[in-house]
């Protein structure tokens, strides 16, 4: 581990994504401590120091944040606004990285997009963290783009499949190749950012555990149950209507149909190949997609 980064404080720890980029950096050898609201009940492994904040106020932030090298925000995309006196607090208390609520689309990417009208509140705190940057040279930080949280959205049934039903929903031809990372495996990209800041200051990354298509995934379902599927095809240009009229009502819920639009539609192209693939720059490699797929239908 690199001497410059022990100390780690991670926002949103009790969270999906937050516990396991916890898990890995103790398995690492960092120090973590958990930032949490003074009324949260969550609870955190033994080796976790755990901080209550008030996350609207900069001084109090920045008393939290002192003897920290680097910030780790994994809070929800609705509170990423509320990243920017955490911002100022790490400045404030010298930290020497910060890696904000990115993890998912890639928010460098969006302008002008449907889906970007909701995820203006990442595009702001990242530019801002990028001038702040330039301000304080020694300030950094890591953008990190990791697409649909895929262990996780087979878990819940945001990728489409329901494993009890037999069910999958095929966007579109759904030979559309998709940028899908599993949790630990954005935790593990954290912790080789953390392990090598030099090599990683003031980049935006893009990673994925694999890149599958809805069609490869339906073939290892069945392969796997040895039954076919019932499949309904949908539209994504379907769902961008529906999320535009949710959109017109202040329903935020439209994220994930403006999403499905994003990433399944064909001819999409955000998927991270070749070189787009920052895994090999960190020292990580692909994960097996139907590993994957079989520990969950087996879970």
């Amino acid at each position: 581990m690199a001497d410059s980064i022990k100390n780690v404080a991670v926002i949103g720890a009790s969270g999906n994504l937050g516990k396991e980029v916890v898990q890995e950096l103790l398995k690492a050898g960092f120090k973590v401590t958990a930032f949490a609201r003074e009324e949260s009940t969550a609870t955190f492994p033994p080796d976790v120091a755990v901080k209550k904040v008030d996350y609207r106020s900069v001084e109090t932030l920045t008393a939290a944040l002192q003897g920290q090298d680097a910030v780790v925000s994994t809070i929800a995309t609705v509170a990423v606004g509320s990243q920017v006196p955490l911002v100022d607090a790490a400045i404030a208390a010298k930290v020497k990285r910060f890696i904000p609520s990115e993890f998912g689309v890639n928010t460098r990417i969006v302008e002008g997009t449907s889906i970007g009208k909701i995820l203006q509140g990442k595009v702001k705190t990242l530019d801002y963290i990028i001038r702040k940057s330039q301000e304080n040279p020694w300030f950094t930080w890591t953008g990190v783009s990791s697409g649909i949280f895929f262990d996780w959205g087979l878990k819940y049934g945001s990728v489409g499949f329901n494993k009890d039903a037999k069910t999958a929903t095929i966007y579109d031809s759904g030979d559309e190749p998709v940028q899908a990372s599993n949790l630990a495996f954005i935790g593990k990209a954290v912790v080789a950012i953390l392990s090598q800041p030099e090599k990683t200051a003031n980049q935006y990354l893009t990673i994925a555990s694999f890149n599958p298509s809805q069609n490869q995934i339906l073939k290892i379902v069945e392969e796997e149950t040895g039954e076919k599927w019932k499949v309904e095809h949908v539209s994504t240009e379907e769902q961008e209507k529906i999320g535009l009229e949710k959109l017109s009502k202040g329903d935020y819920s439209a994220f994930s149909n403006f999403l499905r639009r994003r990433i399944y539609a064909d001819g999409a192209g955000h998927a991270v190949l070749g070189d787009k693939n920052a895994v090999s720059l960190l020292g990580l490699q692909e994960e097996d997609l139907a590993a994957t797929v079989k520990a969950w239908l087996r879970g």
